[in-house]
């Protein structure tokens, strides 16, 4: 029974997961690297292949995350409700309304953190800098944005990493505590969503090999923002939660990148 439960919530999660990655492939990989600076090598193979072979590495990453969180979200005192109940054949709306307003609720937070940190960065950003950005983010198409950013991100980030540490933490520091300490999520919050603002570095690098710090401040500034919100939500009201929250976010950054003078 509980392995048949595991097997059905590991698949429901990963084919979610799976979802975003496989967005990527509506990216225009030619569009990516005519803006790439010259000092960066592009494999010599058809674009098509390209795009297959980067799916590998994310898909890898998610397969991890979501084992991690499986195994350990329940001993660290976090769920993902939707999908449990999925799992259990239970009515899955029963699980999900009392997450929409608070998932809407922090995705308006954050996304209006982001550009409230955007707006008071950009003076210190070069006006190349700001065409740069603002280019790259408006290739991204927004199913990508909303599979890759609003799903994956926070399988791989809420509940296969910050799962993970507020389990070490429980293993390490609390070893005779069974329920983890307001603490402990409160420190994976931080740290996970700093982790989520370093890992939008490689890409600023790979557009800008000589960043200025402005730059880097307001890559991990604003990431990490919403790392926050999302974590928050994770830890209080379940994964999905947070999922609605990244979705919203991402809706409100793409209408002012494409309407507004967001970048």
């Amino acid at each position: 029974m509980i392995i048949s439960f595991k097997k059905r919530q590991f698949l429901i999660m990963w084919l979610a997961g799976f979802a975003g990655v496989l967005s990527f492939l509506l990216l225009d990989i030619g569009e990516v690297i005519e803006i790439l600076p010259s000092s960066v090598e592009v494999p010599p193979m058809p674009f098509g292949l390209i795009k297959v072979l980067s799916l590998i590495q994310p898909t890898v990453i998610l397969t991890f995350a979501v084992l991690v969180g499986i195994s350990l979200a329940p001993k660290a005192g976090l769920s993902a409700p939707v999908a449990e109940a999925l799992a259990e054949k239970r009515p899955w709306f029963e699980a999900l309304r009392p997450l929409i307003v608070p998932g809407v609720v922090g995705g308006f937070v954050g996304g209006m953190a982001i550009v409230a940190i955007t707006a008071a960065t950009k003076p210190f950003l070069s006006a190349e800098a700001i065409e740069l950005i603002g280019r790259f983010g408006r290739l991204m198409p927004l199913p990508t944005r909303l599979l890759y950013g609003g799903i994956t991100e926070e399988l791989l980030l809420r509940w296969g990493f910050m799962t993970l540490l507020v389990w070490l933490a429980c293993r390490l520091i609390q070893r005779n505590e069974n329920k983890p300490a307001s603490w402990t999520y409160i420190a994976a919050i931080l740290i996970s969503s700093l982790v989520f603002g370093i890992g939008h570095l490689p890409i600023a690098f790979m557009l800008f090999p000589d960043p200025t710090a402005a730059l880097i401040i307001f890559v991990i500034a604003a990431n990490s923002a919403f790392g926050l919100v999302a974590g928050l939500l994770y830890w209080k009201r379940g994964l999905e939660s947070a999922i609605i929250a990244h979705t919203v976010t991402h809706i409100i950054l793409f209408t002012a990148s494409n309407l507004g003078d967001y970048f």
